[in-house]
């Protein structure tokens, strides 16, 4: 009897370890609104957007805004995915009910801003942003939840014009990357806006297309040939994209709204584990850095350096930060902030030893070269110059043991990759 309880046990482990679970319920169907920078230099959101589209029967979308872009993306690549939506349609009809259909999601699809807001945070109301607003003020009993695939400019933008929808709005946000490119806008957020209900994911999204779990059936680079194989517009689409390879770096937001009640980021879902975060790490120099000082990745690091007056409008770009990467040069905008002040926001991504220099065609200006040591555990050592949050602030988890190599909460999306992806398998067998 104890060999059978002890096989019992065992056997239930290895399930629990490797996500091999059946889906929670949700209390209620989400109402969601999708903020993509879809088109542009990362294609995974075109992966994740056919995840959404098969998934849509699960969800009340209300809003699909291209938003912000840093490369061609626009509001036309949303309405490309949606006309291989509708072309596979009938075939998911054949197998649930209550899907969207693609005239109702072409009118929810709006153009938000492209490119990075300035040093503010913000700039002038888009569609998008204008789209974000009427959907929060909607009279319901459950919140909008905003799931950003991209930078934050169209829901500060949001909430610097009409603040009250942050007591209406929750966002899950998949930052890293996107944090990095959404400096301003993210400094601006978490200045003026600490109450509100947030999920920074600057790392533990990495676990869904990561292939360090040998027990799973399925890794990101053979998932295709397995379980799409061309299935259906969508499925000959999805070759389009790493080759086919699962990135989907986006995707654990729409997991996360299907699995368990999402008013509990502490909770075990597809989407991920988090823990309370009650200050953001944000570092202030006036002079360029050196090999002694150490920052968290995802800090806030702030250059506020004097040089020469000019006669130019505050809040214009006027001096670079460059960054070597891989074969080329990162250039980040700084900006004049008055009176011989000049001001630049970077957020390292990852751990690293980052060497940069300044430049600018102001005569006068301080040009120099810097280096600073970014280390693996967010938030990091506190600072003074740290942004305060509220108590519904919710990041990575920073257990060690819950690390994916040097991802952190890694595992708590890992775990469950291999159940969300076979749920997936299904779906794609009604296209074939």
């Amino acid at each position: 009897m104890k060999t059978l309880l002890k096989y019992a046990v065992a056997i239930a482990l290895f399930f629990a370890m490797n996500g091999v679970v059946a889906q929670q319920p949700t209390p209620v169907k989400p109402r969601i609104l999708i903020s993509t920078d879809i088109g542009g230099t990362d294609p995974d959101d075109n992966q994740s957007m056919a995840h959404l589209l098969m998934y849509s029967n699960l969800f009340t979308i209300e809003g699909l805004v291209s938003s912000p872009s840093y490369g061609k993306g626009n509001v036309r690549e949303i309405l490309r995915m949606i006309d291989l939506y509708e072309k596979d349609l009938p075939k998911l009809q054949k197998h649930q009910k209550n899907y969207p259909t693609p005239d109702y999601l072409r009118s929810v699809t709006k153009q938000g801003r492209q490119g990075n807001a300035p040093y503010i945070g913000y700039t002038s109301a888009t569609e998008g942003s204008r789209w974000i607003i009427q959907c929060a003020k909607k009279k319901a009993a459950e919140p909008l939840w905003v799931l950003v695939w991209g930078g934050l400019e169209d829901v500060a933008q949001a909430l610097h014009d009409a603040p009250e929808i942050q007591n209406h709005i929750r966002v899950y946000w998949i930052g890293g990357p996107n944090k990095k490119w959404s400096a301003n806008s993210y400094a601006y957020i978490a200045e003026n806006f600490p109450k509100l209900w947030f999920i920074e994911v600057n790392a533990s999204y990495y676990g869904f297309f990561s292939d360090k779990n040998t027990l799973d059936s399925v890794s990101s680079s053979d998932y295709y040939a397995k379980y799409i194989r061309a299935a259906g517009h969508l499925g000959k689409d999805f070759k389009s994209y790493y080759n086919g390879n699962v990135k989907m770096g986006d995707t654990p937001s729409l997991l996360y709204m299907m699995d368990g009640n999402p008013g509990d980021p502490t909770r075990d879902s597809w989407g991920g584990s988090f823990e309370k975060l009650n200050r953001s790490p944000r570092v202030v120099f006036s002079r360029a850095t050196g090999m002694a000082d150490t920052v968290a990745f995802c800090t806030v690091v702030e250059f506020n350096l004097q040089g020469p007056e000019v006669k130019i409008p505050a809040d214009s770009i006027c001096f670079w930060l460059e960054v070597p990467y891989q074969k080329t040069v990162q250039k980040w905008a700084g900006y004049y902030l008055g009176n011989g002040r000049y001001g630049l926001r970077y957020i390292p991504k990852q751990a690293e030893v980052l060497r940069y220099s300044f430049t600018s065609d102001i005569p006068g200006f301080p040009v120099q070269q810097g280096a600073l040591v970014v280390s693996n555990l967010f938030p990091g050592k506190s600072n003074a110059t740290d942004y305060t949050l509220g108590s519904s602030w919710f990041t990575d988890k920073s257990n060690p043991l819950l690390y994916d190599g040097k991802i952190q909460g890694g595992k708590t999306i890992s775990k469950w990759r291999q159940s969300a992806l076979l749920d997936w398998a299904k779906r794609w067998e009604w296209l074939r």
